[in-house]
């Protein structure tokens, strides 16, 4: 997700919703196959977390995989659907047992994946009709890795279309293929919360319990956003720690893949997984040699003698968030955590050159997806797109427009791109988070991550009102960062961020556990399935 003008957004189920007929085909299977799995309440998941029961087998890793299509039938598909699930797969059941049965660490655990990263079963749209017929029949790096290790891909979901870089006013959580994303919180509000974006799908989908987890992709809060709004875990990575051949691309410099889960050891779990390097990314050089079972050693994580820098301007004026934020440190420093108030340099420059870097490898590396694909599409540059577009207006065009595609068309200057992005990395690393820690002998930079999520409106677009948060150095340093559930505010859930140097993602997720452990503010939960007030 990035948004040079305006934010993120919300809830509301379309009428003008649109599935593929293949994906509708694929989508009715698994709700006729439930039919047999009706007596299995004893392996039914717990709805509050989605984790798999204690006792694990094929059997259960079966019935697992059916309860979730199940919950994918009749919540995301139901009266007054979700929308976060464009597709699903109906032999999850068989393959999660046989991924059981094979000793695998994910054991058959299902995962859902955000529509821009390619799975072989199905087409790849990043959202557009451009792409409805994406059928490239490859498995992205991340994806080979995560069957590899015992996932089970479970379906794809739906993003906010193009990733959130078409439009400088546009809505999240709304595609053109899939309809509009809804919030599983907030449902008693009219027109309901927004799911932020762009990985809506993914962060909505977990928060519902329609998988054990999700994939999302991150340019500049894509995952931490809708984590955080959705009451979700959401970690986007160090950029390089995770492949990103076969996704499509907004940014080389800042785009990377992560995990969101409904807790930081199930988040990590799925990490381990996916991440590696991988010789057709350069970026993922020294994957390799960081890559580590990312969730061990969280059961006993700890914040004794953890120096946090807490970047107390980025909490915004809400008293209500505030008072959330402060009972999160009063959390921490009970266990053992010194707080210390920083602050960060400003990032009005960094934004400016960040822009001309998104726009100018947006081009560059849209045009080389579009002309690699192996699919028969309409489309094979970003020219092509915008044309695409402009010939579909009822359908591309009816809620925004394209301006963000039209200048990057147009940023084409290559001296002036390599500037921005040399000073826009400076200001986030070497002189933003890296100076901040070493001057103040911290380990980690926490914030609130966002605000409460806003009402989606189709018409007038995002609306960041009170937002908060720090997450871009991070999205432009390429570091981890990660959103771990604080609290709720009215019902609507709060992320509590912890951002660290490049490579600490290991203890980062560390530092999240920790927090998770001594969390004392009770989390949102969600209304789901026949709410009358949705």
């Amino acid at each position: 997700m990035f948004k040079p003008v305006r934010g993120w957004p919300s809830l509301r189920k379309l009428a003008l919703r649109r599935k593929r007929a293949p994906m509708i085909a694929a989508r009715l299977a698994p709700a006729l196959l439930i039919l047999a799995c009706t007596a299995c309440a004893s392996a039914q998941l717990d709805e509050q977390t989605a984790r798999p029961p204690a006792a694990w087998s094929p059997e259960r890793a079966a019935l697992d995989a059916g309860r979730y299509l199940e919950r994918i039938a009749t919540i995301d598909d139901g009266p007054v659907p979700l929308n976060a699930v464009i597709v699903s797969a109906g032999d999850a059941p068989q393959r999660a047992s046989e991924a059981a049965r094979a000793g695998l660490p994910l054991a058959g655990r299902t995962v859902l994946v955000k529509d821009n990263i390619e799975t072989r079963e199905w087409p790849t749209t990043a959202g557009s009709l451009a792409l409805a017929g994406n059928m490239t029949g490859r498995d992205a790096p991340l994806i080979a890795r995560l069957r590899a290790a015992g996932g089970v891909v479970l379906g794809k979901t739906n993003l906010s279309e193009w990733a959130n870089f078409r439009s400088s006013n546009s809505t999240s959580g709304w595609s053109a293929v899939g309809g509009q994303t809804g919030n599983p919180h907030g449902a008693q509000d009219r027109g309901g919360r927004n799911p932020c974006g762009s990985s809506s799908g993914s962060g909505a989908a977990v928060a519902a319990g329609l998988a054990w987890a999700a994939i999302g992709t991150e340019t500049d809060g894509s995952i931490t956003c809708p984590a955080s709004v959705n009451g979700v875990v959401g970690f986007k990575p160090t950029m390089g720690l995770v492949s990103r051949t076969h996704v499509v691309p907004i940014s080389a410099s800042q785009d990377t893949a992560g995990p969101m889960a409904a807790s930081v050891r199930d988040a990590a779990m799925l990490l381990s997984a996916i991440a590696g390097s991988d010789p057709a990314d350069p970026a993922t050089a020294e994957a390799d040699a960081h890559k580590a079972d990312f969730a061990a050693g969280l059961e006993g994580a700890s914040l004794a003698g953890v120096r946090l820098g807490v970047l107390r301007e980025r909490a915004g004026e809400d008293a209500r968030l505030l008072a959330l934020f402060d009972r999160a440190l009063a959390d921490m420093r009970a266990a053992g955590a010194e707080i210390v108030e920083v602050a960060l340099p400003t990032e009005d420059d960094m934004g400016r050159d960040e822009f001309t870097v998104l726009l100018y490898e947006f081009r560059e590396g849209i045009d080389a997806y579009l002309a690699g694909s192996p699919a028969d599409l309409p489309v094979r540059s970003l020219s092509d797109l915008i044309a695409f577009n402009a010939a579909h207006p009822d359908t591309e065009l009816r809620w925004f427009g394209q301006d963000l595609f039209e200048q990057s068309l147009q940023t084409t200057d290559r001296a002036a791109y390599l500037a921005a992005r040399d000073n826009s990395k400076r200001l986030a690393g070497a002189e933003g988070i890296d100076k901040l820690l070493a001057e103040h002998g911290l380990s980690f930079l926490i914030a609130p991550t966002t605000g409460p999520a806003w009402l989606t409106d189709l018409v007038l677009g995002d609306r960041y009102d009170g937002s908060v948060g720090a997450g871009s150095i991070a999205a432009v340093a390429g570091y981890p960062h990660l959103t771990v559930p604080m609290g709720h505010v009215e019902g609507l859930p709060v992320g509590l961020s912890f951002m660290g140097p490049a490579w600490s993602d290991q203890a980062v997720l560390r530092a999240g556990a920790a927090y998770e452990a001594v969390r004392s503010a009770p989390l949102a939960q969600p209304q789901l399935a026949d709410s009358p007030a949705r």
